[in-house]
């Protein structure tokens, strides 16, 4: 959830279509979350109905971003006092998550990685390669069992001096799966949510174009027997690590699906020539070097989806990919660092590899 330095000019064109047309416009976008969100109602879009859900999602970026006041900043603030601290709900939901996937992934993802991210600055204006002694500091203080929740209290607390939560790791993914609940209770037959790049889709697509990152593609892809005219799957690129934010590796064909990426090429600087990405080891505390280039997960839960994504990539290929293939509906690919993609099984029938830069492995 770091702030990024967009031009006034984005915001041009949704204002001159609210004022030419008559109709409400099809989708609408909001800097939130650090990051451009858009929605897409296809048709069904009303601009209560794009209220409700871009006030779902402020209220998770109010209650968990580190970039301002908030109930994740007041947890930090009196981390090793003992005291709890009261929070919402929705808070509770996502640290409890968190914890979830710290334990499952072995600590490999872990919500108190909040002093290594602040070290390192990655994604802010003033990102540095820290010193090996900032490093072992830093790496003390990290340790997901150190956070205190009390559920039926509705409250957390953290327990020793100089410890922080970072939820960016999973929060997008949460806000995403909020969105999507609203969605659903409208009874919008079909709809788009794209959180800078965490995609849910929710129905199926009809005729509708389809978008992954920032990038538009046409409903082009070869139609099944089976799809009648207004249930096809979703067409999602799965994002090319290796270029801009909307290049495509290839098409996932989806319904009522998250997908979610975790690579190289989100946040990042570079110095002697070489790349620092913002996925750091909890281990060395240094940005994982593990011969990935990305990880995308595919789940029904956004907040699964981006919790796996991150903790996959820090595993890497082999115990990430045990993992994926320990738990059900859930589903993931993977690029390497030589261009070669691995899927997991339940992908062959939904997955086409479309670029010639990469080969699909195994065949």
């Amino acid at each position: 959830m770091t702030p990024v330095k967009i031009s006034p000019i984005f915001f041009l064109f949704p204002l001159l279509c609210l004022a030419a047309c008559t109709k409400p416009p099809p989708a609408q976008s909001e800097f939130v979350l650090g990051t451009i969100c858009t929605v897409n109602l296809y048709g069904e879009g009303t601009q209560k109905r794009y209220g409700e859900i871009f006030s779902r999602i402020r209220a998770v970026d109010r209650e968990m971003s580190v970039n301002q006041d908030s109930d994740v900043i007041r947890i930090n603030q009196s981390a090793g006092t003992g005291q709890a601290v009261k929070v919402p709900q929705n808070v509770i939901d996502v640290l409890e998550q968190a914890c979830y996937y710290a334990d499952l992934s072995g600590g490999a993802f872990d919500p108190t990685v909040g002093p290594l991210v602040k070290l390192w600055g990655i994604g802010t204006e003033t990102p540095r390669i820290p010193d090996e002694s900032e490093i072992a500091a830093a790496l003390k203080l990290i340790d997901w069992r150190d956070l205190v929740i009390d559920k039926d209290a509705g409250t957390a607390w953290l327990r020793r001096p100089g410890q922080a939560l970072d939820l960016g790791a999973i929060a997008k993914g949460y806000a995403a799966d909020q969105a999507a609940a609203v969605v659903r209770a409208a009874g919008i037959r079909g709809a788009l949510i794209d959180l800078g790049g965490n995609i849910y889709v929710t129905g199926s697509r009809g005729d509708a174009d389809f978008k992954r990152g920032i990038g538009f593609f046409k409903n082009t892809g070869r139609r099944k027997a089976s799809d009648s005219e207004n249930d096809r799957p979703w067409r999602v690129g799965v994002q090319d690590p290796l270029q801009g934010r909307g290049a495509y590796i290839g098409i996932l064909q989806i319904r009522n699906k998250s997908v979610v990426t975790s690579g190289i090429y989100e946040r990042y600087f570079e110095s002697g020539g070489k790349r620092y990405h913002h996925i750091l080891s909890t281990s060395d505390g240094c940005p994982v070097e593990n011969g990935l280039l990305s990880v995308t997960i595919i789940a029904e839960s956004s907040t699964t989806a981006d919790g796996l994504s991150t903790s996959v990539f820090a595993l890497g290929y082999e115990k990430g990919r045990a993992l994926i293939d320990s738990l059900k509906n859930v589903e993931a690919i993977f690029i390497f660092e030589d261009r070669s993609v691995q899927i997991t099984n339940g992908l062959r029938d939904i997955f086409t590899l479309t670029s010639n830069e990469y080969s699909l492995y195994p065949r």
